[in-house]
């Protein structure tokens, strides 16, 4: 059985993962410390773990392919939309030069501010809010991760993204989607390449799905 973050870097790697400052993050950045206590037998593995109302964590591998399409150096100014527990959060915070996080979800978002300070990441502003308008008054962002489906990027999303900026979303209804790498180019937002198929639940907001609607799990 997988027990530490070294059988979790591994699993990474296999599955093509080949950036080593994001692999580092991985290595010190405790997963066991970003998932419920009653899941804590699968926090090493790469698979995705519920963590309540409705919701859960994105699959290590999947979060990382992510991430490693975003090419940061450390310099970067990153939206996250989707907190979740804060994993992927922390991970971004060791990448970047900051990171502004939204999470529609009130207990979740609070557990992961919690989760977040027990870890001293300092570099992380965390909304509690609608994610699919963004966090405009922090705009423009470098890079943006959304961490929920939707069919088409959210308008307000491709307002703050710079130009020459990267975005990285799951396109589809919820369910079923592709993982799509977008750049921000003078004419708008660019599709560049489609990482992989996946499964996320719905983006929801007003510029998303309605809330309330139930999520594919």
């Amino acid at each position: 059985m997988s027990k530490e973050p070294a059988d979790l870097v591994q699993a990474l790697r296999a599955a093509g993962i080949r950036d080593e400052r994001l692999l580092e993050a991985v290595r010190t950045t405790p997963r066991a410390e970003f998932v419920p206590a009653s899941q804590l037998a699968m926090a090493y593995r790469d698979v995705p773990v519920a963590i309540g109302q409705g919701q859960v964590t994105t699959q290590p591998s999947l979060s990382a392919m992510m991430i490693e399409s975003l090419g940061l150096e450390g310099r970067e100014h990153v939206l996250e939309i989707g907190t979740g527990l804060g994993f992927q959060t922390a991970l971004l915070a060791r990448l970047a030069a900051d990171v502004v996080s939204i999470e529609i979800g009130p207990d979740i978002a609070r557990q992961a501010r919690d989760n977040l300070a027990r870890q001293k990441v300092r570099n992380v502003e965390l909304r509690v809010g609608d994610g699919s308008g963004g966090v405009p008054d922090r705009a423009p962002y470098d890079a943006v991760v959304v961490s929920a489906a939707f069919p088409e990027v959210p308008a307000p999303l491709i307002a703050q993204v710079r130009p020459s900026g990267r975005l990285v979303q799951p396109i589809g209804p919820g369910g079923h989607e592709q993982v799509v790498y977008f750049l921000r180019t003078a004419s708008g937002l660019e599709q560049r390449r489609v990482l992989t198929a996946a499964r996320f639940v719905q983006l929801q907001g007003r510029y998303g799905f309605p809330q309330g609607d139930r999520d594919p799990l």
